[in-house]
């Protein structure tokens, strides 16, 4: 057992630029992108990439998080009397941070020259210059140096700022011609559609380049009333359009698009949405007839199988079956229920029966599985329970339900008096499926200190102090800029580098929520590494697997936003800062002004009148309070959050459920409900969305402890070694 986490305060060091987000390890992610021509052109030598291991060895990134007072003489050291490229760094980073304090002079001191020295950035470190110059008023001397980025370096991402601020019409039309995915770009596109609306091919830049970005919809609205698009155009708009939630438009747009299997399949899915029945059913008949083996007609078949009498579905599913075996699995259960409920029993058993012997991988086949061990659970047949609920965990490996079927393995063992098999199946569920719920839920019967329902409010772990992770894609000038904490920069060369935005790669992908994260759109940034495993070419999902085994990726689906607020406030209320964490996580992916359909709002979403409940008790003006603020929203969040817990002793498991279903619900479950078993509470928790939420909560504070604190990290890890085969009777 491990020793009793030290009751230290939380130790994190806070983000700079647009967020707080901090991830990175001591570990190697994929490395992709080649070395920029300019380390040539200067008869430079060809650089080492930056990996995470040799981040590791710079005394300059670890200080990119820290403020610009407190790095200051640190930088000044480096800059001075360091070891290249550190060096060289330090001199970047520090003259940035006095170009933000407008201290011009002290910046030129420092940039002059370094553009030889430092090639990787040298067109930034001119267009630094160039700042400071302007700082100095030396207008001339700014535009000279911005028209020497444009001489040296034309066909780098960094020449669109100079373009952009020059603010010559001709190098406005370089840009929108050369550079279209960069969001100075766009900023010149925007500024000319003010001045002339009736520009279609300026319009159809932003619906190609900037389809997720704010105010989207309006520019494809006016694009679509051009009479003049050709059809590969309103391919662009209807994608546009579908990528933004907007399916009738996009059903629109894709009727005047060239037929592919995509665009028909959008306008079915479109058309079903707005249930306009006949003709989606016309449109996937189409799609069945024009492409009959490409992937959209195996889903189109099963989306008529929805809409169709029963007796035809049948018919639909069976062409899935044969036709598409990827899909086959989810048309064999479709195909069991529907001929259950045509009374055709013996015929839905023998649809199940092949779904287990054909498709026994698949997670229609675990959840399969599952719902009978389920059922031979609640009748007291754990030796039947188990039988079932085992072959999951490793036939299944990658199914939501793997972690928690070998979890009530272990259950079922204890109470069939298989103390051993059940310690095994424990085991083998913290190593093979370390970021579930169950695998803390196991940890915990195992008697490790990781806190349990009872005693996890008091805890403060120690958490390690992170840098951010090296990206898995993009160039090495990008690399640098967002590793020194250049997020604005690192933003406009990565959206100019990042052109395969429909399709992006595994690595790509996950960049692309590295800088999301970044820029403060924490929500979508953790939905787009989320997203990651469900990716599904053999291909994707290879680079998933190698992906997934990087602690950075896990600490970048978890991340640690608002930290200062987050330590002042559960040090105040006397709870652990992990567990505000995983919550906030879970009501919000922090993002400070969301609010929910009923009026919860921000962080830790407080309704309004919660807040007005709370304010007098703490002696608050009410009307002075901003529920979008982090600060007010936490200080009120934390004190619910202790409320919850002092209504029922500490309990978190009832204080979390209370939290998110209200003390009335709880306290009925507490009288129908049995409690001895905290596990058994949990599972008959009769409202799905609070016994999921229970489980979410607990499972991102897990995640938080096992990414972030050294002693637990090390011990899963050991757990991983030590077994590494699926549990067995």
């Amino acid at each position: 057992m491990l020793k009793k986490l030290q009751k230290k305060q939380i130790s994190l060091i806070a983000g700079v630029g647009l967020c707080a987000f901090l991830a990175g390890a001591m570990v190697s992610a994929p490395q992709i992108g080649k070395t920029l021509e300019q380390w040539l052109k200067l008869n430079k030598s060809q650089p080492e990439q930056v990996s995470e291991a040799n981040k590791a060895q710079s005394v300059v990134f670890p200080l990119v998080s820290q403020s610009l007072p407190e790095r200051a003489e640190k930088l000044a050291a480096i800059a001075q009397n360091g070891n290249s490229p550190d060096r060289e760094r330090a001199r970047y980073l520090l003259a940035s941070d006095y170009i933000e304090r407008t201290q011009g002079k002290k910046a030129l001191s420092l940039l002059e020259g370094l553009e030889k020295d430092y090639p990787i950035l040298a067109p930034y470190i001119l267009l630094k210059q160039a700042q400071a110059q302007d700082m100095l008023g030396e207008n001339g001397k700014a535009s000279d140096i911005r028209q020497k980025v444009l001489k040296l370096y034309p066909k780098e991402a960094a020449a669109v700022k100079a373009m952009y601020l020059i603010a010559q019409p001709k190098l406005q039309d370089t840009a929108i011609a050369q550079f279209p995915s960069h969001p100075l770009t766009w900023e010149i596109i925007y500024k000319r559609l003010k001045e002339n609306p009736n520009q279609p091919k300026l319009r159809l830049i932003l619906a190609q380049y900037a389809s997720n970005q704010p105010g989207i919809v309006g520019v494809l609205d006016l694009l679509g009333k051009q009479p003049i698009l050709k059809p590969e155009e309103w391919e662009i708009v209807g994608t546009a359009y579908w990528d933004n939630n907007q399916f009738a438009k996009a059903t629109a747009a894709y009727a005047k698009a060239p037929k592919t299997p995509r665009s028909l399949y959008r306008i079915g899915r479109g058309l079903q949405i707005a249930k306009d029945k006949e003709k989606a059913i016309a449109t996937y008949k189409q799609l069945v007839q024009q492409f009959p083996t490409a992937k959209e007609t195996g889903t189109a078949l099963l989306r008529l199988a929805e809409i169709a009498p029963s007796k035809d579905a049948i018919s639909y599913l069976n062409q899935v079956i044969t036709k598409f075996p990827e899909q086959a699995s989810t048309a064999l259960v479709q195909k069991a229920k529907t001929l259950a409920a045509l009374k055709d029993n013996k015929s839905a058993g023998e649809a199940w029966q092949l779904l287990l012997a054909k498709y026994s991988n698949s997670d229609e086949a675990a959840e399969y599985r599952w719902k009978i061990a389920q059922e031979k659970a609640k009748v007291k047949d754990y030796t039947g329970a188990w039988q079932w609920a085992e072959p999951i965990t490793t036939n299944n490996p990658n199914s939501i339900l793997a972690p928690r079927a070998g979890f009530w393995v272990g259950k079922w063992a204890t109470a069939l008096g298989k103390q051993q098999e059940a310690q095994t199946a424990y085991s083998q569920v913290l190593s093979q499926f370390p970021q579930s719920y169950y695998a803390w839920r196991a940890a915990t019967i195992l008697g490790l200190n990781v806190g349990n329902f009872n005693n996890v409010r008091d805890m403060n772990p120690e958490v390690i102090s992170l840098l951010r992770p090296v990206p898995t894609a993009g160039s090495e000038t990008f690399k640098e800029l967002y590793l020194l904490g250049q997020d604005r920069d690192a933003w406009l060369q990565w959206e100019a580098e990042f052109l395969n935005k429909a399709q992006p790669t595994v690595a790509e992908q996950f960049t692309e929520g590295l800088m999301q994260l970044t820029k403060g759109e924490n929500l979508l940034g953790i939905n787009t590494i989320s997203k990651l495993e469900d990716r599904e070419t053999p291909q994707d999902q290879a680079d998933y697997q190698t992906l997934s085994k990087q602690v950075t990726y896990w600490q970048a689906r978890y991340p640690f936003p608002y930290l200062k607020e987050i330590e002042k406030w559960s040090t105040e209320r006397k709870l652990n800062p992990l567990l505000v964490t995983a919550l906030m996580r879970q009501e919000s992916r922090f993002e400070a002004k969301v609010k929910s359909p009923v009026g919860a709002t921000g962080l830790m979403q407080v309704m309004p009148a919660t807040a007005q409940w709370i304010a007098p008790q703490i002696k608050l003006d009410f009307k002075k309070v901003n529920l979008e603020n982090a600060n007010d929203n936490i200080m009120l969040g934390t004190w619910y959050l202790d409320h919850t817990h002092q209504q029922y002793s500490n309990n978190s498991l009832l204080a979390i459920a209370s939290y998110n279903a209200g003390p009335g619900n709880v306290s009925k479950w507490l009288q129908t409900i049995a409690k001895q078993d905290p596990d058994e509470f949990v599972e008959a928790i009769p409202f799905d969305e609070t016994k999921n939420y229970v489980r979410q909560v607990f499972g991102n504070y897990w995640n938080y402890l096992r990414l972030y604190n050294p002693e637990i990290s090390a011990l899963v890890a050991k757990y991983s070694a030590a077994h590494p085969k699926s549990p067995t009777r």
